[in-house]
């Protein structure tokens, strides 16, 4: 411990980390160190205040366990350095700089040594509880429930490694099977833009819904072709962006984030952006071009009124400005126009007073050029969704007559917005929220 952290006057000086410094919780994995040192002397930290602080990350994060060996293997997986950064998704490097991760590993290894149990006066106490603390519940405020369960075994694992080697080896196996910070422990991300920094900054949306391509009933060509495009994304191949266009409720942005969540495990990571923020575009780019994941910007429902010039400047940053857009960045939009600007009837009368008639026009559509592959989803006809209605009455065990469950959707449909996806989805809902109140009321 004593190689951990220096101390002089019964103070601590710094510590003897040369990768993993600067931690998220830096003042907690300090204090805590300070704690477990053999010479704390009387201004050692408050040992109350820091079991809080575990205790809060424990709720937060959905920790259990030895909540010591929690916080550290944490620590590890949420820093980004230039180890980390270098083994995420690709797995161990070699030279010097594994050679200096080895020096940082042995002390975090003889960290996990230390027995936060001693802490208490007696054979049972408070951080006794800390040693085996047990969740209220099984959810994360912040992760999915999968990489919160990985964290947990991580630290399972670095507890019981029996040299430094093997504690290197499990670390940066979970490098390169999640990846590390906040691309390797979140799917998806917004940008936030704040008044006092110009940069734009990538914050981790922690809810993603959970939809699958085998949940979306239909389209099966206009998935295979999504499919195929982002394979070849993924794998390092030659790929385009991507527009998703058509009628209203017909699946689009759910064959998106389904695209995500079926690639997230190969290193895909989603960016959502609105056409407000694309003044940001370049800061963003330049944040993730280095790293090993795979980027989709993501534009929902996009397009332009005849007034809004945002588009000129996605044009540049897709294709034609000086820069060049980093290989593993593609953009994927949705929008229920083809074109995605708005066109009237009296843009042609404008178009007759224009000298460069086919200039103007060219403007317009040039945006929808710079997407490789374009995608359409149209409305599904009286079978299909009717299809679509018993696939997810399936799903959710609504077990109704198959006559009387079309009935129903069909009087559903003809006051609730017409023969979509999602119009189906809503009249499930609407019939589990029914059946839930009958079965209140009558006690089945």
């Amino acid at each position: 411990m004593e190689e951990i952290m220096r101390k002089e006057n019964g103070k601590t000086q710094g510590n003897q980390m040369i990768l993993y410094r600067n931690l998220k919780y830096q003042n907690l994995f300090d204090d805590v160190c300070a704690l477990l040192a053999s010479d704390r002397g009387p201004e050692a930290p408050d040992a109350f205040a820091c079991a809080n602080c575990l205790i809060e990350l424990a709720v937060t994060y959905g920790f259990k366990g030895n909540l010591w060996h929690c916080f550290l293997a944490f620590c590890m997986a949420n820093h980004e350095n230039a180890y980390s950064t270098s083994c995420e998704i690709t797995g161990p490097v070699k030279g010097t700089l594994n050679e200096l991760a080895v020096h940082d590993f042995r002390l975090m290894r003889e960290l996990f040594s230390c027995d936060i149990a001693a802490l208490d006066e007696g054979d049972d106490g408070i951080w006794h509880l800390m040693k085996r603390y047990q969740s209220s519940s099984d959810e994360s405020r912040v992760f999915n429930r999968r990489i919160r369960d990985r964290i947990v075994e991580l630290a399972a694992a670095l507890e019981s490694a029996g040299d430094d080697r093997t504690f290197q080896a499990t670390v940066t196996e979970f490098y390169r099977e999640f990846g590390v910070g906040k691309f390797g422990l979140n799917k998806a991300f917004h940008i936030s833009m704040n008044e006092n920094s110009p940069k734009a900054s990538i914050e981790p949306i922690t809810r993603v819904e959970h939809i699958y391509l085998e949940d979306l009933v239909g389209y099966e060509m206009q998935k295979a072709k999504l499919i195929e495009n982002t394979e070849s994304f993924i794998e390092g191949r030659a790929a385009n962006n991507v527009l998703l266009f058509g009628d209203s409720g017909t699946g689009k942005s759910s064959s998106i984030k389904a695209i995500l969540n079926k690639y997230y495990d190969r290193g895909l990571r989603m960016i959502e952006v609105y056409k407000h923020q694309f003044h940001s575009l370049s800061d963003v780019l330049e944040q993730i071009k280095d790293r090993n994941y795979k980027f989709i910007i993501y534009m929902d429902d996009l397009s332009f009124e005849e007034y809004e010039i945002e588009y000129k400047y996605l044009k540049a940053i897709i294709e034609g400005g000086l820069g060049i857009k980093p290989l593993n960045v593609l953009i994927y939009a949705t929008s229920n126009r083809r074109h995605l600007i708005r066109e009237k009837f009296s843009d042609k009368r404008e178009l007759d007073d224009d000298l460069h008639v086919n200039d103007t026009v060219q403007e317009k559509l040039s945006l929808v050029a710079r997407f490789g592959v374009t995608i359409y989803y149209g409305s599904p006809d009286k079978k299909e969704f009717q299809k679509i209605v018993k696939a997810l009455a399936e799903k959710y065990h609504v077990n109704i007559p198959e006559e009387e469950l079309y009935l129903e959707a069909n009087k559903w449909e003809l006051s609730h917005g017409g023969l979509s996806g999602r119009t189906a989805a809503q009249f499930i809902t609407y019939l589990l929220g029914k059946l839930k109140l009958e079965e209140k009321q009558y006690g089945n």
